[in-house]
């Protein structure tokens, strides 16, 4: 579990990042183009930057960056430096002013495939034109993979920063932190990431700025180091209608008849009723999203749903199996 201890002056110094931050949704998306739970709103997206990475020549040199950012564990804090305004060459700058010691203590902390271990050795000794080549990477890997997507990433963020600062304006900023559970739990000056790995950071009158990410699905995350400025990374909710638009989405001839969240819903049912939970988590939305989303399936006659004790199960009907048929023909 993650534990973040609040003084009353790292409360008044509680941040909203403005924006997305693009070095961060770049680690999330090389997470997410890997494949993890809760990620089938992305099959699309996947797809389609696969295709363009392997069309762009980029996979001998995503080799190194990938190793960097293994899905689970520690990856270097140097690739995220937070910069006023969130620009991704701001970052990329910062990155390549990155201090050798620095390097050296982020990159020791990791353990490489041995295919990277000349690469990161390279950037270890602080090697000027290693850190260039694994900018320029990084640049690259923006424009074929976050940059199409722009437009859905920021609508995504900014409706969630809305409903963040609403709920500060009502309750104060408590009420907003408690309000990101069930991922997040807050009292007494104590902020809790169950899913996190173990870790505690003492604010001791930092302040913590909040940043929402478009490709984060699984939990939280935050920077390693102590001495950095304090950061927490967390999941925003994927509304139906902002989600990646790719070619292949849009040929899906189920997503454009009933939607892309809903055809992922309706595919998930296929084989056993599952719960409202259990669909909330295949498709990585809330709960009360996956809720509402069956409710109109259900009203269309593709689902049925029963009550199971404290669950509500999800059982696709006839008529919602002759429509994956149709899409799998």
């Amino acid at each position: 579990m993650l534990r973040i201890y609040f003084t009353s002056a790292d409360v008044a110094r509680v941040r909203l990042a403005p924006t997305a931050d693009p070095l961060w949704e770049l680690i999330l998306s090389i997470h997410m183009l890997r494949g993890q739970p809760g990620d089938l709103l992305f099959t699309g997206w996947r797809r389609a930057t696969a295709s363009a990475l392997r069309n762009a020549g980029l996979s001998p040199a995503m080799s190194l960056l990938s190793a960097l950012t293994p899905t689970m564990g520690f990856f270097p804090d140097f690739l995220n430096p937070i910069v006023p305004g969130h620009k991704l060459e701001d970052g990329l700058e910062r990155m390549r002013s990155t201090p050798v010691g620095i390097l050296r203590r982020d990159l020791r902390r990791m353990s490489v495939p041995q295919h990277a271990e000349p690469g990161v050795r390279d950037l270890a000794a602080g090697s000027s034109a290693a850190l260039c080549s694994l900018t320029d990477t990084i640049r690259t890997f923006h424009q074929l993979a976050i940059a199409p997507h722009r437009r859905v990433v920021e609508a995504a963020v900014e409706h969630d920063r809305s409903i963040r600062i609403r709920t500060m304006a009502g309750g104060g900023v408590a009420a907003m932190l408690d309000g990101l559970r069930p991922m997040i739990e807050y009292s007494d000056g104590e902020l809790r990431v169950p899913s996190h790995p173990d870790q505690e950071i003492s604010l001791q009158g930092r302040g913590l700025l909040l940043v929402p990410a478009y490709f984060g699905i699984r939990h939280p995350m935050t920077m390693f180091e102590e001495s950095a400025d304090p950061v927490l990374v967390y999941p925003v909710e994927r509304r139906f209608d902002l989600l990646p638009d790719t070619a292949a989405d849009r040929r899906s001839g189920l997503a454009a008849l009933i939607g892309q969240t809903r055809s992922v819903l309706l595919s998930a049912t296929a084989d056993d009723g599952r719960s409202t939970t259990d669909l909330a988590r295949r498709a990585g939305i809330s709960v009360a999203s996956a809720s509402e989303q069956a409710a109109v399936l259900r009203e269309a006659g593709l689902l049925t749903s029963r009550r199971d004790g404290n669950r509500m199960v999800h059982q696709v009907t006839t008529l919602g199996r002759a429509l994956l048929r149709g899409q799998r023909g």
